[in-house]
């Protein structure tokens, strides 16, 4: 059940309608999480900007949905879930793919480094030692790619966090297919 209301502009503070009207005239429409976190129109603000910076990662679509999947499956937020393995699906993943991403791993060594480490900044991020970043490097990942999945953990742990205190859920398979989970740029 809903426990933070979504908005519409009309009903938003100032700031969000400015946001939603920005977003309703580019894309149609928003989704459930956008029109709830319109509440704050700080969060909301924060969540479009950083959004839209962690489009700009070096980590291929494939990859970053992996780690979104292993990153939502630890948080627990069903929506997520649902939206990255759609975007999971649409960047080519199998079936297989997607479920050893949600158990963490994958079948190429270098991908399953990366994803383990994603879960670690998540889960326990003081654990983390020069070794294991070594290890990130020895596996070919440089600063860069090592630095953004912070980031990418980071924009994870928001929207699924933000969902499961929203109460917002995944749409009942016959309610409408356009309703989907909101991560925009």
């Amino acid at each position: 059940m809903q426990r933070i209301q979504s908005l519409d502009p009309a009903d938003a503070p100032a700031k969000s309608a400015e946001l939603l009207d920005d977003i309703i005239g580019r894309r149609g429409s928003v989704g459930p999480m956008v029109s709830a976190m319109a509440n704050s129109p700080a969060l909301l603000q924060g969540y479009l900007d950083f959004s839209r910076a962690m489009k700009r990662v070096k980590l291929p679509r494939a990859l970053s949905e992996k780690v979104s999947l292993a990153l939502q499956e630890w948080i627990g937020c069903a929506l997520c879930l649902q939206a990255h393995t759609r975007a999971a699906q649409g960047a080519g993943l199998s079936d297989n793919d997607i479920a050893l991403a949600r158990q963490g791993t994958s079948t190429d060594r270098r991908e399953a480094a990366l994803i383990a480490y994603a879960v670690r900044v998540l889960a326990e991020p003081a654990s983390l030692s020069d070794e294991d970043i070594a290890e990130l490097r020895e596996h070919g990942w440089s600063d860069q790619i090592i630095a953004d999945t912070v980031g990418l953990v980071a924009l994870n742990l928001l929207t699924g966090s933000f969902n499961l205190v929203a109460g917002l859920e995944p749409a009942p398979a016959e309610q409408s297919t356009k309703e989907k989970h909101d991560h925009v740029g």
